[in-house]
This record gives C-alpha cells, structure tokens and sequence, in this order.
C-alpha cells in the first residue's frame, strides 16, 4: 500500500473575532480541504451561544472535525486534543484532502507540534486560581511567583508569557518539584508535525477587532446567552465545570451566583475577550513559520494573500 501523500499543514489562527473560520472555509474551498477545530470552547457538547461555531448550514459544505466531542464537565486536555488531530489529519491525508487547523487555542497547537515531558497529575483547580491572578494583578505578578518558585524557567519566560507562567506555576504546586527540573529529566521535543505546520496569523486593526468584539459580546447576549447557561445548569452542569471558564460564559455564571450584577457581567465579558485578543497576538509572535495577514478572515484581499502563500507552501512540498 502507498503511504500517504503528507502536505503542510495550514493553521488558521489569530485574535478570537478576526474571521477565522471564514478564512479556512474560504481556504478549504480553494485547496479541497476539510477543517479541524482547534478552538477549546468548540469541543464542548451543548454550548453554542458565545462559542462562535460555524452552524452547520453555514459550513458550506466543507466537513468540520473536532467540534462538540465532549460534555461541559469533560476536561478535555491539549494532549488529548492533539492525539485526536492526529487521526483526523492521518485520514485526510489518507484521502488527499488538505488539513485546515483552524481556532485560537494556541496550546492546543503546541501540543500537536511538541512531545511533552513526562509531568505529574496536575490539580486543576489550580488554574482557576491563577487565571483571577493573572486578571487581578496581572502578568508580571505571576512571573514574579514563578521567579521564587523556579528561577532557571522564570529566566527563560518573559513576564508576559502568562500560559507558559500558569503551566509551570501548576506543575510545582501540583507535584512540589518545578518544571525545569522535570523538563531536565525528559526534554521536550518537536513531533513530526512540527517541521511541516505553518500559521496563517489574522491581524486586523486593532481598534476595529474590539469594536467587532462588543459588538458580538452584545449579540451574544440579544440571542440567549444566559437562557443558555441557566439550561445547562439546571441539566446538571455544575457552576464549577471546565466549560463555564471560557470568557463568554465565567461572568454571567458569577452574575447568576450573586457575584456581580448583569451589567457588570456583559462590561466584564467584553473586557475579558480584548484582553484575550491581545494575549493571542503575544502568543503568537513567540512562534515560528508564521505568515501575518493584516485584515478580518472574510476580507477578500486576505483570502487572496492567504491562498497564495498556501499555494506556495503546497509547491515547496511538491519538489
């Protein structure tokens, strides 16, 4: 049997509003491709409102993966994200079909492109914790606490790489030994799809995109946010699940606690997303094989910049 024709794989990401998926579907048209999610908060069964999901009469016909496989109280790690990326992109390579990554789940990725050290069971409540740090007292607090904790990873991050921050901050309160001394043991490193993953990274004006952001946290809110929360709560979903702790769904749990009032809530929200969008951005300009595209994903200009580095990059395989 022939092995599989492998192809660069194509990551559509970005600020959480840019267009993402408008893009990849425009790309997955182009280039007979098919998409995969890689958005956290698309994984989870039962919540749409505030998840910016492609409805399926929306998807235009381009097969959508790794979207609603799990329940709200499911902790759905990036490790097992990536081990489920990984079937998925091995049966549309199988088919010849072009594999689109797209979302803003930036350690989703990571995970795809990097083998982990061994680490230890992590307590999860622990992220909670840290992310009312980070918003509270911000980044540098953060490092700060990692600095005295483990100095030799705290060196290596700057303060404001608050995901790698927390991650090592819950594996030393976790296990009690810090993560540099469990990298040291078994090192990381890069899977064999890092040398062919690409990123396609969405970078529309600033001042616009939080615009876009307000505008969708108040349609959000028109099209039954809340009716929403309150129905998965009284199926059982419990107030503390993974799921509650995405920015479109953590306030107006705490408004339906008695901890802040319905105003509060929907000021909060949108604050929580442009903070958000501008930690993507950090994100991604710690990587590598980057292209930036300077627009919304449904502009055409961007659709046209964006196919012709992906014809590029499919060229360059070919030789």
């Amino acid at each position: 049997m022939t092995a599989a024709k492998k192809q660069p794989l194509i990551a559509v990401v970005g600020p959480t509003a840019s267009g993402k998926s408008d893009l990849g579907i425009a790309l997955a048209h182009r280039f007979d491709g098919e998409v995969i999610n890689c958005d956290s908060v698309q994984t989870y069964r039962g919540i749409y409102v505030a998840t910016a999901k492609v409805p399926p009469e929306e998807q235009q016909g381009i097969p959508h993966h790794l979207i609603d496989i799990v329940e709200p109280t499911y902790n759905l790690t990036a490790v097992e994200w990536a081990e489920r990326a990984r079937e998925v992109i091995a049966d549309l390579e199988a088919r010849g079909k072009q594999a689109l990554l797209v979302g803003g789940t930036g350690f989703y990725l990571r995970a795809l492109t990097t083998k982990f050290f061994d680490s230890p069971e992590i307590d999860e409540s622990l992220r909670p914790r840290f992310q009312r740090i980070l918003e509270r007292r911000g980044a540098e607090h953060l490092h700060r606490m990692l600095s005295k904790v483990d100095p030799l990873l705290a060196a290596k991050f700057a303060p404001n790489d608050w995901s790698r921050v927390i991650r090592a901050l819950e594996v030393y309160f976790s296990s009690g030994k810090p993560l540099s001394e469990w990298q040291t043991a078994t090192p990381e490193q890069p899977t064999e799809e890092a040398a062919r993953m690409f990123y396609l990274v969405l970078q529309p004006p600033r001042e616009e995109l939080y615009d876009r952001i307000n505008q969708r946290t108040d349609l959000m809110v028109e099209r039954g946010l809340l009716g929403e929360i309150e129905s998965l709560i009284a199926a059982g979903v419990p107030h503390s699940a993974k799921a509650f702790n995405a920015h479109g769904y953590k306030r107006f749990v705490e408004y339906l606690l008695g901890q802040r009032t319905l105003e509060s809530a929907v000021e909060q929200m949108k604050l929580d997303t442009r903070h958000y969008a501008k930690r993507q951005w950090t994100w991604w300009r710690a990587q590598q094989n980057t292209f930036w595209l300077e627009g919304f994903g449904f502009e055409e200009s961007v659709i046209e910049k964006g196919s012709r580095i992906v014809t590029k990059l499919r060229e360059n395989f070919e030789k």
